[in-house]
């Protein structure tokens, strides 16, 4: 039986890789005082430059949080004006208005002050504010498309940011090419990164599934695989912008009894052809939706995963694995939110798919494992189907931990 192993944000994290949205938007406030007049940040904010320092006080900026709160307290001890909604200082005079700082860039402004944690949240915030805008009753459709239109521009500024940020910080800073002196660094992971096989030294792989057949199936492997008669299967759906898991489908290639490839769904960084980070949302299964469609205006689809799907040949070759043969899923890093709904649904519900283990994040007595089989419970429409296929947390495990070293 093959099996399909979902990468997510989780993935890098677990390799010390700081790819986190708090890690993104964090940065970005750090490097304020030094950045602040460059072309980036000047699509995303106005800020009079005569006023670079009213936020430091000899103290670098670590969050939007901070920044806040000692531009509130400039604007006290100099008498100027704040507002919080819009998140910027003036002078007190309306007639000659100067302002110390604004956001040009009002979707950035609202994923910064709603403080979200995770990327499936900015992709949720995006859904949720191109919804209230299709579905007003207070603007025509004139306004609508005028402002639908400036939402998905702002969005791809931040899109963009956050390019720039993962190749500047992740990929040109962290040592992702395989180097034998460096092997056993990858173990821990490398170890629950493989098929369904004697090779993986796992004990109680037939409780994880419940079909009778399915457990049969599975024995007949493992009997063939003693003679040497089949090859192993591995597919990696790689979620991810980075190259993290290629070091481990390297490593898994070395072994002549072991096959595996890496789809990267989403793009990779650096690759402005074939396959473009696609970042946006994939719930096509939202009861809304219908009525974004029929407004017959393609602006209001341009981020829907789905259709940059259609740019390469990465869904298909997804589908033609999943109808290949039946096959186990395993969650590693993703939190299998609703923004790839659409996707996850065909992959779950789909009768190839025998068993949904996952690999949850520990930390001391807290873990999220029960959030995650929720999450997943959601792109399931047959929810019996559900509980008979996602491995009791008896057999699942926490996902190792380990740190990437930098470039030398």
């Amino acid at each position: 039986m093959n099996r399909l192993v979902i990468i997510g944000n989780g993935f890098d994290l677990a390799h010390g890789l700081p790819t986190s949205y708090r890690n993104f938007i964090d940065d970005f406030w750090v490097n304020f005082n030094t950045e602040v007049e460059s072309e980036v940040y000047q699509k995303l904010i106005t800020n009079n430059h005569k006023y670079n320092t009213f936020y430091n006080h000899g103290e670098p900026i670590n969050n939007y949080k901070e920044f806040k709160f000692k531009l509130i307290d400039y604007c006290k001890e100099y008498k100027y004006l704040f507002d919080e909604e819009m998140s910027i200082a003036s002078t007190s005079n309306r007639i000659n208005r100067e302002t110390l700082f604004e956001f040009k860039n009002t979707f950035f402004r609202d994923i910064n002050n709603k403080n979200s944690q995770n990327w499936v949240d900015i992709e949720n915030e995006y859904y949720a504010q191109l919804k209230k805008l299709t579905l007003s009753n207070s603007l025509n459709l004139e306004e609508k498309n005028k402002k639908v239109k400036k939402l998905n521009e702002e969005f791809e500024q931040v899109k963009n940011l956050l390019e720039k940020y993962l190749t500047e910080k992740v990929l040109n800073q962290y040592e992702f090419q395989y180097k034998d002196n460096k092997v056993h660094n990858l173990v821990p992971i490398y170890d629950v990164l493989k098929p369904i096989s004697l090779l993986s030294n796992e004990h109680n792989v037939l409780k994880e599934f419940t079909n009778p057949n399915d457990i049969e199936e599975i024995k007949q492997h493992f009997k063939k695989e003693v003679k040497e008669e089949l090859s192993n299967n591995i597919y990696f759906l790689n979620f991810n912008y980075t190259p993290t898991v290629s070091l481990y489908s390297d490593l898994l290639d070395k072994d002549e009894r072991i096959e595996s490839k890496v789809n990267f769904i989403h793009g990779e960084l650096e690759n402005k052809t074939d396959n473009r980070v696609n970042f946006g949302f994939g719930d096509e299964m939202d009861n809304d939706y219908k009525e974004i469609e029929d407004l017959d205006n393609n602006e209001y689809l341009k981020n829907f995963k789905s259709f940059q799907y259609l740019q390469n040949s990465n869904y298909n070759d997804l589908l033609s694995y999943v109808e290949s043969d039946k096959f186990q899923v395993v969650i590693i890093g993703h939190s299998c939110g609703l923004s790839d709904r659409t996707l996850l649904n065909t992959i779950f519900e789909h009768e190839n798919c025998r068993s949904i283990k996952v690999f949850y994040h520990k930390n001391g007595d807290y873990d999220n494992y029960t959030d995650m089989v929720q999450n997943i419970s959601r792109h399931f429409n047959d929810k019996k189907l559900m509980r008979s296929k996602i491995v009791s947390k008896t057999y699942s495990k926490p996902l190792p931990q380990i740190k990437l070293p930098k470039k030398e």
